[in-house]
């Protein structure tokens, strides 16, 4: 059979294989704070105006140089060509149903809602107090303390108040953390 009439595996068109943490609750809305959306379309644009081409030109070249069957920068390229145009496609979607929430128009707010920036104290970790950022899901990184709105801990801390404690669970059980300051930054 043709190759041109195999699918090829993934290579399909949905987000079935997406990291759980990437997927959206069905009916909600892709909530993003206007870093993680600029962060998105920076990516799209790299991808579409250097990488693409870069390797649509390799693909080129190679594709001129006989046999197909065995090249290494043939057949690489194509893979690449797919990754690509997957992520293109991926991010596209993403950009399109966006919703971008920016923080700094809650000024003033005293409850905690998407982008704020909410300092809390572990009451089971010696008092340890730690800031966290609620941001979208494509933009969440822990280590920098950004948590993504559909997690755990910061569906606890939704329309909660500084001096609230609110319980959720983690991976390690149940936790307690005392709402120390809420603001709303960039």
């Amino acid at each position: 059979m043709n190759k041109a009439f195999v699918k090829e595996s993934g290579d399909d068109d949905n987000d079935e294989d997406l990291s759980p943490r990437l997927h959206l609750p069905p009916g909600s809305k892709n909530y993003m704070t206007p870093r993680g959306y600029q962060a998105l379309r920076e990516e799209l644009d790299r991808l579409l105006r250097i990488e693409r081409p870069k390797i649509v030109e390799v693909v080129a070249w190679a594709a001129g140089n006989g046999d197909r069957s065995e090249n290494g920068d043939y057949l690489y390229g194509k893979k690449r060509l797919r990754e690509i145009d997957r992520r293109v496609r991926f991010l596209g979607k993403r950009i399109d149903n966006a919703e971008v929430v920016d923080p700094r128009a809650r000024q003033g707010v005293d409850q905690v809602f998407f982008g704020a920036t909410v300092t809390v104290c572990d009451t089971d970790d010696d008092m340890a107090e730690r800031d966290w950022q609620i941001v979208g899901i494509d933009e969440a990184d822990v280590a920098a303390g950004r948590i993504s709105w559909i997690s755990p801990l910061a569906r606890a801390l939704l329309k909660a108040r500084e001096g609230d404690v609110v319980r959720f669970t983690s991976p390690a059980g149940v936790r307690e953390v005392e709402i120390v300051r809420i603001r709303y930054e960039a």
